[in-house]
């Protein structure tokens, strides 16, 4: 079964993609990600569609299983869209942050060339680059990987973004994302790294203790807006926030990274959408300490409302110290 219900209580759509459930395990001594095991060719950088996808550019006739009168409260719309998986690096214990600037530059163009790909199909709505890293973030796979996601409607988060942005917009008549730029480099103790064309820290409304937003200074509202100057900054900044999030406690730091950019084909629902919205990547890491897990519980999941046990300005500091850690290591 894979197709999308939609839950009349909050306005939003669940992907239902039970066929995930039969996924199977992946003997130790192999991996699908390394080139010497044939499923994948030689590669720097690579992607390809995920084996079992939650969204198809063919998706399986829907089901529908209520009353007649349940029709009138449920909807069900087709699991359209694309799922494939990003490869790093055909190194199987790398990571993101100990790749090289160049490397990364090859991962941010291969995001582009795949963000335009999907871009392309007009069904689909929104482009989603993320990475889950480690067991506590769901991974089963140590292959230094990510994904890319297509979706046909818009995810409720970014919807609410897109509607804020809007809104600070027609108030102020600038953009929301480059005004909290300017304040948290301004108040400076959230920040955590900056270059010429990128700032990263903990806002100050985190709600993970070791949350970090890296955003573009120039308002761009696409990864596909990117110079080449640009993407050597991204690259640069990544790998920085990346590498002291390992250097916090010595161990590979589990982390959900999550790029927001723009919808697609949505001229008609959000008129001048990328004058406003702008181009950023959230961190949401797990852990609130070294050996202490931040769980997203009943007040978090049950109704959005979110509790930091942190302070955002002492997290940045350690974050600080960490990436002065990782720089003068010279990975």
């Amino acid at each position: 079964m894979a197709e999308l219900r939609w839950n009349p209580m909050i306005d939003d759509w669940t992907m239902i993609a039970s066929h995930r459930q039969n996924r199977p395990q992946m003997p130790k001594d192999f991996c699908p990600f390394c080139p010497k095991f044939g499923k994948v060719p030689d590669y720097d950088v690579y992607a390809y569609d995920n084996d079992f996808p939650a969204l198809s550019q063919n998706p399986p006739q829907m089901e529908y299983p209520v009353t007649e009168a349940g029709k009138l409260l449920y909807k069900v719309a087709p699991s359209y869209g694309k799922c494939e998986v990003i490869l790093y690096s055909p190194e199987h214990n790398g990571s993101l942050c100990l790749l090289p600037r160049e490397h990364i530059v090859k991962l941010v163009n291969l995001w582009i060339e795949r963000f335009r790909a999907m871009e392309a199909d007009k069904k689909i709505k929104y482009v989603f680059p993320f990475e889950n890293r480690g067991d506590k973030c769901g991974t089963t796979m140590p292959h230094p990987h990510g994904q890319m996601y297509g979706f046909s409607v818009i995810p409720k988060k970014i919807e609410l973004e897109v509607a804020s942005a809007k809104k600070f917009r027609e108030e102020n008549g600038r953009c929301l994302f480059c005004s909290i730029n300017e304040e948290e480099t301004a108040f400076g103790k959230r920040l955590v790294y900056q270059n010429d064309d990128f700032v990263a820290y903990v806002p100050f409304f985190a709600d993970y203790a070791y949350g970090v937003y890296i955003a573009a200074k120039k308002h761009i509202s696409k990864i596909t807006q990117l110079s080449d100057t640009e993407k050597a900054s991204l690259a640069d900044i990544i790998k920085v926030v990346l590498g002291a999030y390992d250097m916090l406690f010595d161990y590979p730091f589990p982390y959900m990274m999550t790029m927001h950019n723009a919808p697609v084909n949505c001229e008609e629902e959000y008129p001048g959408v990328d004058d406003y919205f702008h181009f950023h990547i959230e961190l949401y890491p797990p852990m609130r300490s070294a050996d202490k897990q931040q769980f997203m519980a009943s007040s978090e999941t049950g109704i959005w409302a979110h509790c930091n046990p942190t302070a955002p300005e002492s997290k940045a500091e350690e974050l600080r110290v960490a990436v002065k850690k990782f720089i003068d290591s010279g990975k």
